[in-house]
C-alpha cells in the first residue's frame, strides 16, 4: 500500500516539527535568542524524558550498553549540531535559503546510497527528487533579492549533512536501542553540548519572562516553551524515529520535506501569514515527489524502503552476521 502506518506517523512527525517555527517566533518577538530557544527546547525535552530514559536504560542495559556511543553521536550530530549549524546559516543567509540548504538532505541520501551500493537510482526516484526539491523552492518562495554568503552556504550544507545523519541513524529497523532511549539520551547529550556552548560564549543566550503573543493572543511564556519541548521535540523525535525505522532513511527524508509545507500552514493558522499561490503549488510538487519515491520503493521492496545505517557497532554486527550465517 502507498499509505502505511509508518508513512502516517512520518507526516504527523513532520507536522509536529513544523510547529517549532511558530512557537519560537513568539519567543523571539519578546527578546529570546535562537540559542536560548534551542537550549530550552532540548534541555526541557531531556528533563521530560529523563525518568523514562533511566527506566529503559536499566531494563535493557545488557542489550543497549554497547550502543551508548551511538546514542551520544545521535545527540551531538543530528540534534545539537544540526540546529546550531542551521542558526549559524541564518545569521549569514535569509531564512528561506538556509532552509533550502538544510533540506538538501534527501538528495544527499540518494547520492550516498548511489555511492555505497554502486547502483544508479531508478527513474521514479530521480524524477521524485527533482519534483520534491523544485516544490521546496516554491514553498520557500525565494523570489526577490537574497543575501549570498559563502560562509552561510557552508553552514547550511553542514546542517544538511547533520539532517541526513538523523535519517540514517533513525532508520535502523532492527536497532536494539528503543526510540525513547535514542531520543531522550540524545537530547541529554545535545542539551549538555548546547548549554556548554552558551556558557563558553560561543552561542548567545538571551531570554525574558515577558508574555509573548501566540495565535493572536497574549499567553504565558511557558506556553510556547512547553510547545517547543513537548510537541516539537519529545513527541516529534520519538514518532520520527519510529516512522523512519518503518520507512527507511530515503523515503522518510523525502516525507520530512512536508515539514516546510506544514510550517507555512501553521504560520497561516497561528500567525496570520497567508501562503501565496506559488507556495501551495510547491506543496503539490512536494507531494508528487514523495509519492513517486514511495512508489519506487514499493516496487523495489514489498515491505519497506532501504535504510543506509551508520555502522557504529562493527564488531557486534560482524559477530551477529557470523552467527546468522548457515554453516556448511
Amino acid at each position: 500500500m502507498l499509505a502505511s502506518p509508518a508513512l502516517l506517523l512520518a507526516l504527523i512527525s513532520a507536522a509536529a516539527f513544523a510547529l517549532s517555527g511558530s512557537f519560537a517566533k513568539s519567543l523571539f518577538d519578546v527578546g529570546w535568542s535562537p540559542g536560548a530557544a534551542v537550549a530550552a527546547r532540548i534541555g526541557g525535552a531531556a528533563a521530560v524524558l529523563l525518568i523514562p530514559v533511566i527506566f529503559t536504560l536499566v531494563r535493557n542495559w545488557a542489550a543497549v550498553k554497547g550502543s551508548l556511543g551511538r546514542v551520544a553521536i545521535y545527540g551531538v550530530v543530528p540534534i545539537a549540531l544540526c540546529q546550531l549549524f542551521y542558526f549559524n546559516a541564518v545569521q549569514h543567509l535569509s531564512v528561506g535559503v538556509a532552509l533550502l540548504l538544510e533540506y538538501l538532505s534527501p538528495v544527499l541520501l540518494v547520492g550516498w546510497a548511489w555511492a555505497m551500493t554502486r547502483q544508479r537510482p531508478r527513474v521514479l526516484t530521480i524524477i521524485g527528487a527533482i519534483s520534491a526539491m523544485a516544490g521546496l523552492v516554491l514553498v520557500l518562495d525565494l523570489a526577490g533579492s537574497q543575501k549570498v554568503s559563502v560562509e552561510g552556504i557552508l553552514w547550511g550544507l553542514a546542517a544538511a549533512v547533520c539532517s541526513a545523519v538523523y535519517f540514517i541513524m533513525s532508520a535502523r529497523s532492527g536497532d536494539n536501542v528503543p526510540p525513547i532511549l535514542m531520543a531522550g539520551g540524545g537530547m541529554a547529550v545535545g542539551a549538555v553540548m548546547i548549554i556548554g556552548l552558551g556558557i563558553a560564549g560561543i552561542l548567545p543566550m538571551a531570554f525574558t519572562f515577558e508574555h509573548p503573543v501566540f495565535a493572536g493572543t497574549q499567553v504565558h511564556w511557558l506556553v510556547p516553551v512547553l510547545g517547543l519541548v513537548l510537541i516539537t521535540t519529545v513527541f516529534a523525535y520519538v514518532v520520527g524515529i519510529v516512522s523512519t525505522r518503518g520507512l527507511g532513511s530515503k523515503v522518510a527524508s523525502f516525507v520530512a520535506l512536508f515539514e516546510v509545507l506544514f510550517a507555512v500552514v501553521w504560520a497561516w493558522i497561528l500567525l496570520g501569514e497567508l501562503p501565496r499561490a506559488i507556495q501551495l503549488l510547491g506543496g503539490v510538487a512536494i507531494m508528487g515527489g514523495v509519492v513517486l519515491v514511495r512508489l519506487d520503493e514499493l516496487r523495489g521492496s514489498p515491505r519497506r524502503g532501504p535504510s543506509y545505517p551508520v555502522d557504529l557497532d562493527a564488531d557486534l554486527t560482524a559477530e551477529k552476521l557470523a552467527a546468522e550465517t548457515p554453516q556448511p
